[in-house]
Formats: C-alpha cells, structure tokens, sequence
C-alpha cells in the first residue's frame, strides 16, 4: 500500500502564502473601493456594467441596468436577470449569493442583505444567507430584504417594509415587519427596460 507523506510547510512557505493572502485582501478592497466610490458614479451605464461584469465578476444579463450610486460588499455572488432596473443608491450586501430574476424592479434606496451577526453568540458570530428573488418582483424604495429570504415570483415589498421571511408569489407585504397586505391579481407579462432621460447618460 502506497502512503502519501505529508510535510508541514516551512517558515518561508507560510510567510509567502500569508503575503499572498494579504495582497488579495488590499486588492479585492481596493477594486470594492473603486466600485463604490468612484464607477458607480460614472454616468455611462455601459462603462458601468463592463466594470461590474468584467472586473467585480457579477453576471448581469443583457437588457439589465444597474443606475448610479449602488453599493456592494464583494466580488461575485450576484446574479441579475435579464430586463431587471436596479435604481439608484441600492445597497446589495452580496458577502452571500444575491439572485435576482428578470423583469425584477428593484427601487430607490432598497437594501438587500445577506449577513449579519448571531445576537446569541459570545463571540458575535457572523452569519449568513443568500438571497433570491424571483421574476417580476417589485422591491419598492426604501424596502429592505433580510438574509435569507426568498420573494416568490410577482411579489412586491411596499416602500419602507422589512421583509424577514418568505414571500410567496404574487403576495404584496409591507411594514416593519412586513406583513401580507393583498395579492397581485393580473397575469405579469411586460418587460422591464429603463431609459434614460439623456441618453446615453444615467
């Protein structure tokens, strides 16, 4: 029988991989940075949506807009659908996985957050969860979406709610927190696409 040897790493290995480690820590905060403060206030969407595609590793399909002004909290882990608006000075904490369906309109000031910390822990231990939110949903300005949650498909989340749990499909929820309020009753078929009001600016 064959027995593989493992050897601890030497003193030099350690110290390169930690330099290794470092590095990427100030690289992958120095690109958030840039993210946040300086390419989410370009005003040419498509320079926008290169950067987040190319560089922040999020897959965004065609048709989708990301405005001005939005903020994330890492490289990848965002997934948005196709005719999706996510408007202006959205907060999406994708330390976990952020999806979002087609035709998703996603309002004014919205916060979608996938971590936190455990209020019953000693040691205030992180934890998370992804979030998904299915096609035609309506996130409305100010909303905010806990860890966790799922919005079923044609849900809304009324302006200023806290979405805590689950929404099922077509269910329109609002307050803090939010509570079922009524149901979405036509069948959804339009297509979401934002212009705007100075092309190719926004």
């Amino acid at each position: 029988m064959n027995q593989t040897s493992f050897q601890n790493p030497t003193p030099g290995q350690r110290l390169e991989s930690g330099i290794r480690k470092r590095w990427r820590r100030f690289w992958d905060g120095l690109l958030l940075y840039l993210t946040n403060h300086i390419v989410s206030r370009c005003l040419f969407p498509q320079l926008r949506l290169a950067w987040y595609r190319r560089v922040m590793k999020f897959d965004i399909a065609p048709g989708a807009s990301v405005l001005t002004d939005c903020r994330f909290s890492g490289r990848g882990n965002l997934a948005v659908g196709g005719n999706t608006v996510i408007n202006n000075e959205c907060r999406l904490d994708n330390r976990e996985p952020i999806r979002i369906g087609s035709n998703v309109s996603i309002s004014y000031g919205a916060l979608i957050l996938t971590a936190g910390h455990n209020l019953d822990s000693s040691r205030f231990s992180y934890r998370g969860a992804s979030v998904v939110i299915e096609d035609y949903v309506w996130v409305c300005a100010r909303a905010t979406v806990q860890p966790g949650v799922t919005l079923g498909r044609g849900s809304v989340a009324l302006a200023g709610s806290v979405v805590a749990h689950t929404v099922p499909p077509m269910h329109v929820v609002g307050g803090v927190p939010a509570r079922f309020v009524k149901e979405r009753k036509s069948e959804l078929t339009y297509r979401l696409h934002w212009n705007p009001a100075v092309p190719p600016l926004g």
